[in-house]
């Protein structure tokens, strides 16, 4: 495995853990609702806050990551000539086989 695939694979693995994060704390906010006090609230308003922060960056993320597909995708249609969609699948299902 090259170094680019062990990079884009821990990419992935770290956008997943950061959406089971994001989905961890929003369950918890939701469910500590009832808790009205002081420290409750307090540390509530210090996840909102960490949530919102979290959020934005996987966004920026997966913005980066869909953009470097996109590279990969124009490059290899650039290298193969394909002049389609239907050629650029047509040579992914070859490739496949």
């Amino acid at each position: 495995m090259d170094s680019q695939e062990h990079s884009q694979q821990t990419q992935e693995r770290l956008i997943g853990d950061l959406r089971l994060v994001i989905e961890n704390a929003e369950e918890l906010l939701k469910n500590t609702d009832q808790y009205t006090s002081l420290l409750y609230q307090s540390a509530r308003a210090k996840l909102a806050l960490a949530l919102t922060a979290a959020t934005e960056e996987l966004a920026r993320f997966e913005d980066a990551q869909l953009e470097r597909m996109i590279e990969v995708t124009q490059a290899a249609s650039l290298m193969h000539s394909d002049k389609s969609g239907e050629a650029r699948v047509l040579r992914a299902f070859k490739s496949l086989s």
